[in-house]
């Protein structure tokens, strides 16, 4: 009755209908905790839809080695200073590209995917270094320093044989980190513009899935040997937690935390990006971050993934429902496959994996490859290898 009567006082505010409609759908009248349930996949899919992305990623690589370049554009391209924008979305997806042939060990049984590797690897230890920010207000070297990190760690727990190599690696590991730790945020964290001050130290507003990306690559550093600083990982910390709602969603960016309704900042809008913060802040020991609170995004994520992929493939960022852009769609079940391998019950983490892989499988294009933005021509190769890192988690 009470909802009835809330309903017809609303109905007598034509304009304040659609918002409660909105907050209906996105979370008053529903807990997110339902099971979605699909159909798992065929046996024997995942690894032929594997074995189809890594055909992609060998064919799509550069002559020099890395993926993707700023050939391909559009009407309407995002905001990217030459050249170091460009720098620093190579060596990101260069660096996603390489760990993704680690992971699903295409090398040890395909030669050409070996020689592909071998060329991305050998371009990363040689290009990496050089990143810098592309001018005042564009920083999206952090991009490129916090999955060269998550590359170089996959590159040392692959090598065996060659010492001196991994001590290379390591070497270049260190250089990243003093990367992240010079375009830090005044605040803690990371950002990818700076439209404050543009200061030599970033003044940007630090971004939430941006801090969670470099505080997984970190752990990761961490757990081979690297000294990672305390205060930059708890800075990070610290500047995600600010971001974080008491449902586990996320506000985009530090600078919107005070917006809580705002649309982006609703579980809708966080849906591509809760699996990452709370994967991240786990990793970095809030013991807020429970099992349930994984299964419960989890089931959200198959549960509203309608939601976030009406983003999927639209040219403009953050147009879709809730401000969903369409970048965060493999991002997101990429940190979801995180997610999944941190839960301590096998039996609903499998289930989890069933949910995913039936996900991504069906969203495979016809030459291999998998893509959620168009962005310059950047987005397959990156797509691709968020895919082939997740379905790798599924098997």
């Amino acid at each position: 009755m009470k909802l009835d009567k809330t309903i017809t006082d609303l109905k007598s505010n034509i304009f304040l209908l659609p918002l409660f409609l909105i907050f209906c759908i996105d979370g008053w009248a529903d807990t997110g905790i339902q099971k979605e349930s699909r159909e798992p996949p065929a046996k024997g899919a995942i690894e032929s839809s594997i074995r189809k992305g890594i055909d992609f990623l060998v064919s799509d690589q550069n002559k020099n080695g890395s993926w993707g370049s700023a050939r391909n554009t559009k009407g309407l391209n995002i905001y990217a200073p030459v050249p170091g924008a460009h720098d620093a979305f190579r060596a990101a997806i260069t660096a996603m590209c390489v760990t993704a042939l680690i992971e699903t060990d295409a090398a040890k049984s395909d030669i050409s995917a070996k020689e592909s590797l071998a060329k991305g690897e050998k371009w990363l230890l040689e290009n990496l270094g050089s990143i810098r920010r592309a001018n005042h207000d564009a920083i999206y070297n952090v991009w490129g320093h916090a999955y060269g990190i998550s590359a170089l760690v996959a590159m040392h727990k692959k090598e065996v044989s060659d010492n001196s190599r991994k001590l290379k690696i390591e070497d270049a590991i260190k250089h990243q980190i003093k990367m992240l730790q010079k375009y830090e945020s005044v605040d803690g964290g990371w950002g990818y513009y700076d439209f404050r001050y543009q200061t030599k130290q970033p003044s940007s507003s630090s971004i939430s899935f941006t801090n969670s990306t470099a505080l997984v690559a970190l752990k990761a550093a961490q757990e081979i040997g690297i000294d990672v600083p305390e205060r930059l990982t708890r800075r990070a910390f610290n500047a995600t937690k600010r971001q974080q709602k008491p449902d586990f969603s996320y506000a985009y960016g530090e600078y919107l935390k005070m917006r809580p309704m705002r649309g982006i900042n609703l579980p809708g809008g966080s849906l591509g990006r809760s699996q990452a913060c709370n994967i991240a802040l786990r990793m970095w020991g809030d013991e807020k971050i429970t099992d349930k609170v994984m299964d419960t995004w989890l089931d959200r994520l198959w549960a509203r993934n309608g939601w976030l992929s009406i983003g999927r493939k639209r040219p403009i960022p953050h147009e879709s429902w809730f401000g969903v852009a369409g970048y965060f769609y493999y991002y997101g079940h990429f940190y979801a496959a995180l997610c999944i391998e941190s839960l301590e019950d096998k039996k609903n983490a499998n289930y989890h994996k069933g949910q995913l892989a039936a996900v991504i499988l069906p969203l495979q294009e016809k030459e291999g490859s998998w893509w959620d933005y168009p962005f310059y021509s950047y987005h397959r190769p990156y797509g691709t290898a968020f895919a082939l890192m997740t379905l790798s988690r599924c098997l």
